[in-house]
């Protein structure tokens, strides 16, 4: 039988032996390995590749697929694990010793017949992470959220992470699912767990063509001729990928951040995407009553063809609100952190579109 002593030379001291237990004991302790929720999705996988650099275990949940474009040496790091957020059962293995948690789950739709599981993922979901890194006694969580979870203000005042959301007539089933989905990250706080939440303004970066922001690029390719007056805050990917990382390292707790690289109204972003791409930029304006009329038309399209809608009265709502938020809060946090310039943002991502 091997005893322990043995695994040690014949002429070591007891009191090295005690030197080397405490070692081996604190480098377990210090041990990490990386949950990272909603993996497959395009902060999920930007931060993927971030992450992977550092030469941390990580544990990649995705839902349905293991995307296919990361490379050999990404994969090293990464154990791939099929997951749903609401299968507790699931969900208790892959927390199995993991010390720090990004959750960057979430279904996003305008979409009326997904809004009942949009709530589940991102309320639900949301919930059964924060009980799951209480439990384990995860030391981080961060959470991302959205600039649709911060309040709204009109004229153009400032947005901060301070003013308050209100539900009226025009909020959408994303919106009050992301605020309510925080709401379950600050209960978490109260019982114990060190998290911070990111509020991303619309994030902009390589990723599935058809989904997310990255589809304005392929609307835009097509030359969709019309713009708005409506304006909002904007970021690349990468930036939101360095500041959640920033913030995991740090001591900074209980606390939201607004991420934006600025504020930018709907033609301007539309005007440098086409001329990222040389196509011919937005040139007809569309009026409010337009956009109404589109998303009443389109939804009955939605319902004759079963077909998702591309606009809804949300999004044609808020294609018309000039909406400006503060991004000062993250900055005096982390004074030496820099924002990407938009255009130049934009200018990679359609370039890598074409390519």
């Amino acid at each position: 039988m091997l005893k322990w002593a043995n695994l040690f030379p014949k002429n070591i001291k007891h009191q090295h032996l005690l030197v080397f237990f405490f070692i081996y004991r604190k480098a377990i302790y210090f041990y990490k390995m990386i949950l990272i929720t909603g993996a497959s999705g395009l902060v999920g996988l930007h931060l993927i590749k971030q992450l992977s650099e550092e030469e941390i275990p990580i544990r990649a949940l995705y839902h349905s697929s293991i995307p296919k474009f990361l490379d050999g040496t990404i994969e090293k790091n990464i154990e791939w694990f099929q997951c749903d957020l609401l299968d507790i059962i699931s969900l208790e293995i892959a927390f199995a010793s993991i010390t720090h948690v990004y959750h960057c789950a979430a279904i996003i739709s305008y979409d009326k017949r997904l809004h009942e599981k949009m709530k589940e993922i991102n309320i639900e979901g949301t919930a059964n992470v924060v009980n799951f890194s209480i439990e384990k006694n995860i030391q981080k969580l961060i959470h991302v959220s959205s600039i649709a979870a911060v309040g709204k203000e009109v004229d153009g005042n400032v947005i901060t992470e301070k003013t308050e959301w209100v539900k009226d007539g025009n909020t959408s089933a994303y919106s009050e699912s992301k605020f309510f989905g925080e709401m379950e990250v600050f209960r978490g706080i109260g019982e114990g767990l060190n998290a911070a939440i990111i509020n991303p303004a619309i994030i902009l970066g390589e990723g599935n063509w058809d989904k997310s922001s990255s589809n304005l690029f392929k609307i835009v390719h097509a030359e969709f001729p019309y713009f708005t007056n409506g304006a909002s805050a904007w970021v690349d990917v990468k930036d939101v990928v360095k500041a959640m990382i920033l913030l995991m390292k740090s001591e900074i707790n209980n606390q939201r951040f607004i991420l934006s690289a600025g504020n930018f109204s709907f033609k301007e972003i539309f005007t440098m995407m086409a001329q990222s791409m040389n196509k011919k930029p937005p040139y007809k304006f569309a009026a409010r009553w337009m956009t109404e009329l589109v998303w009443r038309l389109t939804y009955i399209e939605s319902i004759i063809t079963g077909k998702v809608a591309t606009i809804s009265k949300e999004t044609a709502h808020s294609a018309q609100q000039i909406s400006n938020y503060d991004n000062s809060k993250f900055l005096k946090q982390f004074p030496d952190f820099k924002y990407e310039k938009i255009g130049i943002t934009i200018d990679r991502i359609g370039k890598n579109f074409v390519s």
